[in-house]
């Protein structure tokens, strides 16, 4: 009997090391988003996940958050939306920045949706646009690329911003996931871009166009970061200063060379969606133009919209 009953003791405490070991190795034992912070739930062994919690819209499984790492090494369960493959978490990001993952298909609204590079005070330094490589008409994930030029006046933590696109403007619809980045301290230029102006042209004379100086990431490609900069449009103090662009939000660069003097320069279509009149059709010409003439290698320029020259910016 005295056997017997040993043998049930050793059996007791087996069952109950075994509960007190799952226990401790639980998944419960883990932060949790509650009320938009993060908070403990029974005993974690990580550290507090460096994600803001009230901007996670990836809820990836409990390990993924402890260990913080990025979306694409956690399991992609049926809560993700958006999964940034590169970069990573904490990655010291190079420019021009280079960015790739998989959202869903919610996420975009024409094909596209905004990033935006905040600095470590949550200003904005920089902004892109993802763009869909597949059909985004789907609620499965679809790929996206986008390339952004930044500029830092300092090594800083920073992250990037991911916005799905909400054409409603309604709050409750807008969804955002950070994903911490280190930013590096830039090299910078600065060029020109050329705007139209009612001040210093009060009769807006179409092709009179007057330059504003931007500062961007020193570059080879100076000429094509001009241009980018022209696309951006004039900023709140440009236009304060009687400063306005004929050209269309939305625009891309195909291509742009130079050989020979001559920059040949393509556009997607958006260069000329509703655009009409021949006044602002010199006005898109001669801004596009005096941001490129600006560099001693450019004498003329050729400006298409996908490969055609010929039916393009019609008044």
């Amino acid at each position: 009997m005295k056997k017997i009953g040993l043998i049930i003791l050793g059996l007791i405490i087996m069952a109950l090391a075994a509960v007190i070991g799952a226990r401790l190795l639980t998944p419960e034992d883990n932060w949790i988003c509650a009320n938009g912070e993060w908070a403990k739930h029974g005993n974690p062994t990580a550290d507090k996940p460096i994600i803001p919690c009230s901007l996670v819209v990836n809820q990836q499984v409990n390990e993924a958050v402890n260990q913080n790492i990025s979306t694409n090494q956690a399991v992609e369960n049926e809560n993700a939306k958006i999964i940034i493959d590169s970069p990573k978490v904490n990655d010291l990001i190079s420019n021009p920045l280079e960015i790739s993952g998989r959202a869903r298909g919610t996420w975009y609204f024409e094909a596209s949706f905004p990033i935006k590079l905040l600095d470590e005070n949550k200003k904005i330094i920089a902004t892109t646009t993802g763009q869909a490589e597949s059909s985004w008409m789907t609620e499965d994930f679809v790929p996206f690329k986008a390339e952004m030029s930044f500029t830092s006046d300092k090594d800083q933590n920073g992250a990037l911003a991911f916005m799905n696109d909400n054409p409603s403007g309604l709050q409750e619809n807008q969804e955002l996931y950070e994903l911490p980045v280190r930013i590096p301290k830039t090299e910078t230029t600065t060029v020109q871009v050329f705007f139209n102006n009612n001040k210093l042209d009060p009769e807006v004379s179409c092709n009179k166009v007057f330059p504003v100086t931007r500062t961007v990431p020193k570059t080879v490609a100076v000429a094509r970061a001009a241009i980018e900069e022209l696309l951006k449009g004039v900023t709140a103090e440009d236009a304060k200063a009687g400063y306005f662009t004929n050209v269309n939000s939305g625009v891309k660069i195909n291509s742009l060379t130079i050989e020979n003097g001559v920059a040949k320069i393509d556009f997607n279509e958006t260069l000329q969606s509703a655009v009409g009149g021949s006044c602002r059709v010199a006005a898109i010409r001669a801004q596009i133009i005096e941001t490129l003439k600006q560099f001693s290698t450019i004498k003329s320029v050729i400006i298409s919209i996908n490969g055609r020259t010929e039916d393009i910016l019609q008044p």
